[in-house]
């Protein structure tokens, strides 16, 4: 990163900016800096071909400030999904944190991309449909450096949150029956706040409302390679077979007890997959000691997945949505997993002996 020396005009304080910016950044170096490591890891330029298919509206001359560059917005919302930063504390940080600036390769000097920028970047994004193929890419990377998906392949789902709306019993039945675009037509700034597409749901007698990130996890290295963003009143199971990888090396299938049916076995097996479901008790039919051994068996490789799940929530804190519908949610949520993979590719290179005890 290239640093001005800065002088105080009229004041006999001068500051060596450069040489005390380096020091500050060899400080950062020795004690590791995440960020510069998945800087070298990700081949950022890849992503240029498929982020040059947002548009920008024409200019009408040469005046002005130029557009950002559009590789430096996609790693500012990868920056973001890992930090879980809202639009306004990104442009906080991106001028406070030397790492964050660093990252983006943005000097002293430069302009930074206000909150209003980067939400326009991401609706972008929303708008060309770009996600899935950013995170196919990826995959492909992913691919090339030797880390295919292997060992089988697990399956869960977890709840994502939105702002929990207070709507009267007759909008939400409205909602609920698919006419919800018709309420609050005389209210349009009302009506802007108002998300149709999440749902409620129960999870261990907790209700929460927003959507859910269904993924599939190989069990060699850990990395999500598919992924589907429902409203959270969707169950488990209806995305059971979509997010299952052909691709990878196992046919073996973990999943919890809420994908057990006799119909979904059948359905594997038929697939030449080889299922290992948690198997769950029944009134009048409580799992047997052998069941209940089987289900600690499948939940040593099954609960690999949990820790994504962990990983997510202890890296950027519980997510909630404050975005409004569905494809918005998604883009959010599919940034997340991408970010994540991102930052396990980093971990997966590190030196042997940096990674003990850890993944």
């Amino acid at each position: 990163m290239r640093f001005l020396v800065i002088a105080l005009k009229g004041c006999d304080v001068q500051f060596n900016s450069f040489f005390d910016l380096q020091s500050r950044m060899e400080d950062i170096d020795r004690m590791g800096d995440p960020l510069a490591e998945l800087d070298k890891v990700v081949d950022w330029k890849a992503f240029r071909p498929i982020l040059n298919k947002i548009r920008r509206k024409e200019r009408k001359s040469n005046a002005g400030r130029k557009p950002y560059d559009v590789v430096m917005m996609f790693k500012i919302l990868i920056l973001q999904s890992l930090y879980n930063l809202a639009d306004e504390k990104m442009e906080f940080y991106i001028r406070d944190r030397l790492s964050f600036s660093r990252f983006l390769d943005i000097d002293l000097g430069d302009k930074v991309p206000d909150a209003n920028t980067i939400w326009d970047f991401r609706e972008a994004l929303k708008n060309h449909d770009l996600i899935d193929r950013l995170f196919a890419k990826f995959d492909k990377m992913l691919a090339d450096l030797g880390f295919q998906a292997t060992k089988g392949q697990i399956v869960d789902a977890s709840i994502t949150e939105a702002p929990r709306q207070r709507n009267t019993r007759e909008e939400n039945k409205k909602i609920k029956e698919g006419e919800g675009d018709e309420l609050w037509e005389d209210e349009p700034n009302r009506r802007s706040q108002k998300d149709t597409d999440a749902r409620w749901t129960k999870k261990n007698d907790k209700s929460y409302f927003g959507y859910k990130n269904h993924v599939s996890v190989d069990n060699g290295h850990k990395l999500i390679r598919r992924y589907e963003v429902t409203s959270a009143s969707v169950h488990d199971s209806q995305k059971f077979f979509d997010l299952l990888d052909p691709g990878n090396t196992s046919s073996n299938v973990w999943a919890d007890s809420a994908y057990q049916s006799e119909e979904a076995i059948e359905a594997l097996k038929e697939s030449g997959y080889r299922p290992h479901i948690q198997r769950k008790g029944r009134r009048g039919r409580p799992l047997s000691e052998r069941e209940q051994q089987g289900n600690r068996t499948r939940s040593k490789t099954r609960s690999r997945i949990e820790h994504i799940f962990g990983i997510q929530s202890s890296k950027a804190g519980d997510l909630i949505v404050r975005t409004i519908g569905l494809a918005r949610a998604s883009v959010k949520i599919g940034l997340r997993n991408l970010a994540y993979n991102m930052n396990r590719l980093a971990y997966l290179l590190r030196p042997p002996r940096a990674a003990v005890g850890r993944g």
